[in-house]
């Protein structure tokens, strides 16, 4: 079975993913399927890379993830603090303000997820142009 490209044989990662990989054995029952849902999600990438700059308050995050609507922010936010990803802090003032910052584990996550968005940005014209032309970046014409 032709399976495209030459193996990337220095994927990162500790020896379950190594296993995987050589195995080309990804099982339906692994929890790293729930957390990279999450992590994944429409909206999950953007809420890290934006508070990968520094904490912010409601407003200010769903004004830097353009798009996203105050249900599902709540939600994303709601999932990525369950999962240890992101800290909410709630101050005691009038009217109440409620602060949204990476934990040190999304901050790891954050330093992972940083050059896939960078690598999508560099892409992204290319790709979408393909599509619309039907012709495929990286290959020959």
């Amino acid at each position: 079975m032709d399976r495209g490209a030459a193996p990337h044989t220095s994927a990162p990662g500790g020896a379950a993913l190594q296993q995987m990989l050589a195995t080309h054995h990804l099982p339906a029952a692994c929890p790293s399927r729930v957390v990279l849902d999450h992590v994944t999600s429409r909206w999950g990438v953007l809420v890290i890379v934006a508070l990968s700059h520094g904490g912010m308050r409601w407003g200010e995050l769903r004004r830097t993830v353009e798009g996203v609507s105050e249900k599902m922010l709540a939600q994303t936010l709601r999932t990525l603090e369950a999962d240890g990803f992101v800290d909410r802090t709630v101050a005691a003032t009038v009217p109440p303000r409620v602060d949204y910052a990476l934990t040190p584990l999304g901050h790891d996550l954050a330093a992972h997820l940083l050059p896939l968005m960078g690598w999508i940005v560099d892409h992204a014209d290319a790709i979408v142009a393909g599509r619309a032309t039907g012709t495929r970046p990286g290959t020959a014409p």
